[in-house]
């Protein structure tokens, strides 16, 4: 065997890692350049993460709908966070004209790899011409070509469907890393027993997983039991809850006021069947404390609003149905017909202290991470 002068071993082996093109050799790590890859856009000003920032719960916090790649458009709904997502299930009918799973807040998208490939394509959002034009620009990227070969095949970008739909698989592979869930709030800790609720948190938990009192869970709740980890904080379901039009956001995107958002009603696997028109999935409780605005319209700015809103089901006093935003009661749903009336009225009146413990609960749902935010905002 011939001897390697250890300097000599050094220089071939630099050599060898110097040679090597700068490639992804996960899919994670592929789809996370291009999660971050502005490129993507039309007028290469936005990515996946501007409208879903990881310094922000995956949500958008620039307002109550998310501004276009070209600096004009506004959409007419609020991005809902990415956190989390990838637990939705694939978009199914649980029973007959029961809806779940699915992303989007129609669902229309039947996988997060489906929804992965909406975006570029959107003209309100990143505004790419067709798939065609987002592979180009892949293309112009050596380490994209290098890596995409790698992963998928020498050929990857002579079909340019195939190469986006790498590009999904490679996105949502990245979304379904630990980064999205980390599954480490004051919640979790403490039903690992490594952390302490205050009296008023634990008074949020007893609200929110009684039905007798709040009926909360209902929907916010996919484990069969209360403190089970890996809870999502979310059924997956579709309902009406009576959110009103948001008149201040179409006043900035140009939506005529008493447009119909037709929520579930829109998604073409569903039809049009009257019962869905304005149902919207049932959002992850997740970092529901630091990502707002709410609702599917961003109409409401704070959590507490939120909580009052749901209560108008349930008490009689009218000046318990202010909204403090406006100083004016909660305005009409913007679709009546279709209300989930059972779950919104099963439940008791609350008091101020009831629903500071909700939101003190609900809290507790933050992800470590994102802890200073609340600081912030105390």
């Amino acid at each position: 065997m011939t001897h390697v002068p250890p300097l000599c071993a050094a220089l071939v082996s630099l050599s060898l890692l110097t040679a090597a093109p700068a490639v992804s050799e996960t899919l994670e790590s592929l789809g996370e350049s291009l999660f971050f890859d502005a490129n993507l856009s039309q007028n290469r000003s936005e990515s996946c993460a501007s409208c879903h920032d990881p310094e922000h719960g995956f949500a958008d916090p620039r307002g109550m709908a998310s501004p276009g790649d070209d600096g004009v458009s506004l959409g007419d709904r609020n991005a809902p966070t990415a956190a989390y997502a990838h637990f939705a299930p694939v978009f199914f009918e649980k029973a007959e004209g029961v809806w779940a799973g699915g992303q989007f807040l129609d669902g229309r998208a039947a996988t997060l790899e489906d929804q992965a490939g909406g975006p570029p394509l959107n003209p309100i959002e990143m505004g790419m011409a067709d798939a065609g034009a987002v592979v180009a620009r892949l293309a112009e990227n050596p380490a994209y070509v290098a890596a995409f070969k790698t992963l998928f095949g020498d050929e990857i970008f002579s079909d340019p469907d195939e190469a986006y739909a790498a590009m999904t698989k490679a996105i949502a592979a990245f979304e379904r890393t630990d980064l999205f869930s980390p599954f480490d709030s004051k919640y979790d800790r403490y039903i690992r027993g490594e952390a302490e609720l205050t009296r008023e948190e634990l008074l949020g938990e007893t609200l929110f997983f009684s039905q007798q009192f709040t009926n909360c869970n209902v929907c916010h709740q996919l484990k069969p039991q209360p403190g089970t980890e890996g809870e999502t904080f979310t059924n997956y379901e579709y309902h009406n809850i009576g959110v009103p039009e948001n008149l201040e956001l179409r006043a900035l995107n140009g939506v005529a006021p008493g447009t119909l958002d037709r929520g579930l009603a829109s998604n073409p696997r569903v039809g049009d069947a009257p019962q869905t028109v304005g149902r919207y999935k049932v959002p992850t409780l997740r970092n529901v404390a630091v990502t707002g605005p709410y609702m599917h319209n961003g109409v409401f700015a704070d959590l507490r609003t939120v909580v009052l809103f749901y209560n108008t089901y349930n008490t009689k006093s009218e000046a318990r149905k202010i909204n403090p935003e406006t100083g004016a009661p909660f305005r009409a749903p913007e679709v009546a017909d279709t209300l989930s009336m059972e779950e919104l009225t099963t439940g008791s009146a609350l008091e101020d202290r009831e629903i500071d413990a909700l939101v003190a609960f609900m809290k507790t749902l933050t992800d470590k991470r994102y802890e200073p935010l609340l600081e912030a905002a105390n």
